[in-house]
Formats: C-alpha cells, structure tokens, sequence
C-alpha cells in the first residue's frame, strides 16, 4: 500500500523538491548572478506539505481552504477505497510517528554537528579559493609589471630609432656639404678655365686687330696722319 502512495504522490514530490530550491536551469549569460541552492528548507505544513500550497488556496477559499480540501480529499480516497486501511498504513504510521520523534530529539544536534561538518569542508574549500585567488592575483600583478616593462622597451627602441634616425640625417646632411663642394670646385675650375680662355682669345683677337690695321696703313697714309697730327697741334698752340 506504502509504494502504491509513493507512486500516487510523486506529482506533489515533484513540487515539494521544487519548492526546495533546486535550480535545474541553466545560466543563460555570465552576468546574471550565479544561482544558490538555498541552506534552509522552505517552511512546510503539517512536517510535509508546503507552506506555499497553503498560500495558494488562502485568496479563494480563505485559511480553512487548504485543510477542508485536504480532508475530503483524503475523506473521498478513503470511502471510495483509492486508499485502502490495511496494516501497512498502521505500520507507515508507526514508522512516521517513530522519524518524527527521532527528527525532533535527535535532528537538532545531528543537525548541529552536520553544520559544524559542512563549515568545516567549506572553511576548506574557502581558504584553498582563497589561497588559488591569491597566487593568480600575484601572478596578475607580475604580468602588470612585465607588460610595463614591455613599454617601456618599446619607449627605448622608438628612442634608439629617433638616435639613428638623427644619425642617418647627420650623415645625409654631411654628404650633402661634401657633394656641394666638390661640385663647386669643379664649377670653380670650369670657370677659371672659361675666364682664361677668354683673356687669351681677347688678347689674340686685339694683336690680330693691331696687325692687321698696322698692315693696312700704308707709307704715304702714316706721313700724311703725322702732317695732320702736327696741324692739330699748331692750331691747338695757337689757339692756347
């Protein structure tokens, strides 16, 4: 009779260990909160039934609702045989008055020392957390401290690139001067080349010139030049 019940009554064991809290859904994103199956069992009726299921009649029927329903419910199983009295269900009550007994003598203290337990493994778990959040903190820290350090060798090899770039600058500049004044030399030369070849041909071309007119005068013109010349001067005497 006993596992006939349990089978009748899995429907409600299925909401009373809902009711307990067990979170069967998954997370759906990392920044809702991380759910908690709650420590203390939710408040129940009559060492079994949920305090919610009472809640949930109260609005219709009123406080009387819940265990009126229960009691012609449990009234109709009966009377229609549903639920049949056998010795199973004395035993069940035996048994059931016997862990209620036990629960309430023994459980506080059971309780107690199961708490004691469990705060014992958690205390554990804690400081080994605790310990492992600790060493990646530090380790945290170091790689914080190789990262500036990075930059930092980054900040000198941009400045050794500045320092060799000037470098290569200097050098450039300095090939620049050097290439100016070897073309200027060159041009200098070229120039003073120029300049004497001109003087010598100026040169050449006045004796080319004075030969050729003293080979153009004639005797008779030269004597005839000088009688004008020595005309010139008597005037001019005379004039003085």
């Amino acid at each position: 009779m006993l596992s006939r019940l349990s089978f009748r009554h899995i429907p409600a064991q299925l909401k009373a260990i809902a009711a307990c809290g067990i979170q069967t859904s998954a997370v759906k994103s990392s920044s809702e909160p991380r759910p908690k199956r709650p420590i203390e069992t939710p408040p129940v009726r009559l060492g079994f039934i949920p305090d919610e299921w009472f809640q949930f009649f109260y609005p219709k029927t009123g406080v009387t609702g819940p265990y009126v329903f229960l009691t012609t419910y449990g009234t109709y199983l009966v009377s229609k045989e549903w639920y049949v009295l056998e010795d199973e269900f004395y035993t069940g009550l035996c048994l059931l008055s016997i862990f209620l007994f036990a629960s309430y003598k023994l459980g506080p203290k059971l309780g107690a020392y199961l708490d004691k337990e469990i705060e014992a493994v958690e205390n554990g778990l804690n400081s080994g957390r605790e310990e492992s959040i600790a060493e990646h903190n530090a380790e945290i820290q170091n790689i914080e401290k190789e990262k500036w350090s990075a930059e930092g060798q980054l900040m000198i090899y941009d400045i050794k690139k500045q320092n060799v770039l000037m470098q290569l600058e200097a050098n450039y500049r300095e090939n620049l001067a050097i290439a100016y004044t070897e073309v200027k030399k060159i041009l200098d030369y070229h120039s003073q080349i120029d300049g004497i070849n001109r003087r010598i041909a100026q040169k050449h071309m006045v004796q080319w010139i004075t030969n050729s007119v003293l080979k153009a005068i004639t005797p008779e013109q030269e004597k005839a030049n000088l009688l004008q010349c020595i005309k010139d001067l008597e005037t001019l005497s005379a004039k003085a």
